[in-house]
């Protein structure tokens, strides 16, 4: 049993291919800390989405790298943190059904049990989008 929070990060190239790398160690982490199948599936398809926005929307230098923390927080909430170079805050904008992009953020308010993003402090540049699941 967990007793106190418990957490992982890892760091990913700014490139298509880093949301699939991203899903796989969360999936690894989640086996580990014993995450209900269900949670993991959403936390995977959520962190995926979040991780493909960094990629591809933030304004930042390719060179720069997207983070993502896991943290269980005690044994029935796992939140998950990006964190990328760009201070541009996420807005979350209305598909059309016909738009093939975009629903990246309707999805992560759909499923998430709470979500948000904030600019890092303390000197670093960039922002954090996050959400929580209860477990």
């Amino acid at each position: 049993m967990i007793t106190q929070p418990v957490d992982i990060e890892w760091m990913f190239p700014r490139h298509p291919r880093s949301a699939g790398r991203a899903r796989v160690q969360l999936l690894r982490q989640a086996f580990l800390w014993h995450v209900p199948d269900e949670a993991t599936e959403i936390a995977m398809l959520l962190l995926s989405e979040l991780v493909t926005n960094a990629c591809r929307h933030a304004r930042a230098p390719r060179d720069r790298l997207v983070g993502v923390r896991c943290l269980l927080l005690d044994p029935a909430l796992l939140r998950v943190e990006v964190t990328d170079a760009s201070e541009d805050l996420p807005q979350p904008r209305r598909s059309a059904p016909d738009d093939e992009s975009g629903r990246g953020l309707e999805l992560v308010t759909a499923l998430a049990d709470s979500w948000g993003a904030h600019l890092r402090g303390d000197g670093y540049i960039g922002k954090t989008v996050w959400f929580q699941l209860k477990l």
